[in-house]
């Protein structure tokens, strides 16, 4: 993996405005992502995932708002551009895998004329001659016959439909993917399709991949680092090795325990409580009601994300402390 960045976040803020207050579903994050390398996020319903990845690509809508931060695209911050300037740069710089292929395919158009669509959108003066046979190509990278462009996508499977929508989101060959639960809907022996095709797609490009999801058996298969949110914020990012065999906030630490290992027989245990509504988070750290280990100064002050080693990064006072 090259340390080429592809991809800088600095502490991103996007928030939900209501009649009564502004819900800080992205707070605060910073990260940065790298050429080649596979970035996984991973956390409960309602942490901030998917706002996140549409407010990386600028495709929030209201009541959503992002309230400050930078998202740097190579050497541009695409928060300051204008409507059509980043029209121009997804697809062509960045690009998006949707969650829910079903719903993101337009039901009335068959495949060839939405992908044909996407890259008239962008390059004009192509032939149709010249757009045919990028959609061949395209529908061949992702493990698919060329007669899938005449269909339409109830035609379809539910993993052939998640390899269209991983075709359109290559059509120009961005240097960063954006993926939201790409396997989510689908059984297991597809997931396993869709993600290798995804690393396959990827490695070609040496593009940056992002890849938002709840399964941390197939994250654990399929990413170089992992990152964590709770409650709209990143607090735990390391590599994906050292996350699963030495995890070091506690949440990161009670997630692994809730997985079964075909390795050891264990009881295995859950997280108690449930996340913290955005619209009344508690004192302090989000996640010290749940803590096992949480202590006064945690009830007080919020934990900043930290370099706690070379490649890892946490936010918890006690890690922090224990590992001075």
């Amino acid at each position: 993996m090259t340390q080429d960045v592809s991809l800088q976040v600095n502490n991103l803020r996007v928030h939900y405005h209501t009649q009564d207050q502004a819900v800080k579903a992205v707070d605060d994050v910073t990260f940065s992502l790298y050429a080649g390398e596979r970035l996984g996020i991973v956390g409960e319903s309602g942490s901030g995932k998917s706002t996140l990845a549409l407010a990386l690509m600028r495709l929030h809508k209201p009541p959503a708002k992002i309230e400050g931060g930078e998202v740097i695209l190579g050497e541009t911050d695409i928060l300051k551009v204008n409507r059509e300037q980043m029209r121009q740069v997804r697809w062509s710089e960045i690009s998006f895998i949707p969650q829910g292929s079903m719903n993101s395919l337009n039901p009335v158009m068959k495949i060839k004329h939405q992908m044909s669509d996407a890259i008239k959108a962008h390059q004009q003066g192509w032939t149709q001659q010249k757009i045919s046979d990028r959609i061949s190509d395209l529908l061949g990278r992702v493990g698919l016959s060329n007669s899938i462009a005449d269909m339409y996508p109830h035609e379809l499977s539910g993993g052939m439909k998640q390899r269209v929508c991983i075709a359109l989101a290559i059509v120009l060959e961005p240097r960063a993917i954006i993926a939201d639960e790409p396997t989510s809907a689908l059984d297991v022996v597809v997931q396993r399709v869709v993600i290798q095709t995804l690393n396959d797609i990827q490695q070609q490009l040496n593009a940056a991949m992002i890849i938002i999801g709840h399964d941390m058996g197939l994250m654990a298969q399929s990413v170089d680092r992992l990152a964590v949110m709770y409650a709209g914020k990143m607090v735990d990012v390391s590599p994906v090795s050292s996350f699963f065999n030495d995890p070091l906030h506690p949440y990161s630490q009670l997630l692994i325990s809730s997985l079964p290992s075909p390795d050891e027989k264990r009881e295995l245990t859950g997280i108690p409580g449930m996340q913290p509504s955005l619209l009344d988070l508690p004192s302090g750290c989000a996640f010290h009601p749940r803590c096992p280990i949480a202590v006064e100064k945690c009830r007080q002050q919020i934990p900043p994300l930290r370099q706690i080693e070379e490649s890892r990064r946490t936010a918890c006072h006690l890690v922090e402390e224990k590992l001075r």
